[in-house]
């Protein structure tokens, strides 16, 4: 392997490590927030009340959490695409 295998390697493996740590605390309470978004759906239909289409404060965070995540993913997949860079370059 030549200096710039390994550089593509290491680079590649610190991106994938960076980016798994960013996407999984977001990933996380984005979990948490969907299984608490749909027990209120339960506890609406049984009770019969009606659910505004207009956004709450969960939805927005929601939706921050998962752009977060998918920033995270994004990450984890450059480095991945590095370290399979660093084994095709000969």
């Amino acid at each position: 392997m030549g200096l710039l295998n390994l550089a593509l390697l290491g680079a590649g493996v610190a991106l994938i490590a960076l980016g798994y740590t960013r996407a999984r605390g977001p990933w996380e309470r984005l979990q948490a927030l969907r299984a608490q978004d749909q027990n209120v759906a339960r506890y609406q239909s049984w009770r019969g009340g009606v659910r505004s289409s207009s956004p709450t404060g969960a939805s927005v965070a929601m939706d921050l959490l998962r752009r977060q995540a998918r920033t995270g993913g994004a990450i984890v997949g450059i480095g991945f695409l590095l370290v399979l860079a660093a084994f095709a370059i000969r």
